[in-house]
């Protein structure tokens, strides 16, 4: 039934699930933005940050062990996938860049499912943030709220490494004009391992801090992917704010809509998706000029 509760529930679910696939899509923008690279291995290294964390969790048992864990294993993945075979592709065309990272995708998940197999894992939430809160016009699992604020801090700690560093500064010059950034003496190459770490770490932070929502499968990186792209489309390619602004459209659209009907959350995703592009085709915060 659809009523007033269920109504605010599912806002409180679409601002979570939101500020998840926007912390997702600012890594995806920010390697696309900057290394011109459409990265389909994203959603798997989102997985990847699930299961590193739950790997540490079960040796230690500690939540925080876990999200640092998963976050810095990640990273240094996406720091060895560049080095070794993405940076051979920077001057391919954009069809050789998506078959390698659609490829390297693959391989991650068949080896999770090979070393793992294919039932699924779960990582507690802390125990301060298990249970409900009563919020006074309803109740409301205490780590989703938690969540929601961990994922804030972890934004805005985006946004200030991107807008208030050198590295930020060289970062944001790059996406718009990287030959320039290398003639003036910068080692773009350096700059673009340091890019692809940050983005990779931000899917393995969002994965091993969203485990404790939805459970850990080898093809759970496989939606969040599809939903990631079109946030990005969305919001504007290379543009933080704009990951951030789709992402929260994005979730409260899913939410709200599978209240109505579950089957049909994706279609008006897609019809929005389309919408923008039509009306606004370099997305809603993004650059003029931008591919």
């Amino acid at each position: 039934m659809i009523n007033w509760a269920n109504f605010i529930s599912q806002c409180f679910n679409g601002l979570v699930l939101g500020a998840l696939l926007a912390l997702i899509s600012s890594g995806l923008t920010i390697i696309y933005g900057t290394l011109g690279v459409l990265n389909l291995a994203h959603g798997a290294m989102f997985m990847l940050g699930g299961y590193a964390g739950w790997v540490a969790y079960t040796y230690t048992s500690s939540f925080l062990v876990a999200v640092v864990a998963g976050s810095l294993f990640v990273a240094l993945v996406g720091i060895v996938m560049e080095q070794l075979i993405i940076r051979h592709f920077y001057t391919r065309p954009h069809e050789d860049q998506l078959l390698v990272t659609f490829g390297l995708g693959i391989v991650f998940v068949e080896l999770v499912r090979f070393v793992f197999g294919s039932l699924s894992k779960s990582v507690p939430p802390p125990a301060l943030l298990a249970g409900i809160t009563d919020l006074g016009f309803m109740v409301y699992p205490t780590y989703r709220l938690a969540l929601l604020g961990i994922i804030t801090v972890a934004l805005l700690a985006l946004y200030f490494v991107l807008y208030r560093t050198r590295l930020g500064m060289i970062v944001r010059a790059g996406i718009e004009d990287s030959v320039m950034v290398d003639s003036l003496g910068i080692n773009v190459h350096k700059i673009f391992m340091v890019v692809f770490g940050i983005g990779a770490m931000a899917a393995g932070f969002a994965g091993i801090v969203n485990a404790p929502v939805v459970s850990l499968a080898p093809d759970v990186g496989e939606a969040i992917l599809v939903q990631t792209f079109v946030v990005v489309v969305i919001g504007g390619v290379g543009s933080f704010p704009g990951a951030v602004l789709g992402g929260l459209i994005a979730g409260e659209l899913i939410s709200l809509t599978s209240m109505v009907n579950p089957a049909y959350s994706y279609v008006m995703l897609f019809v929005v998706m389309t919408l923008v592009l039509v009306f606004r085709p370099r997305g809603l915060l993004g650059s003029v000029g931008r591919e």
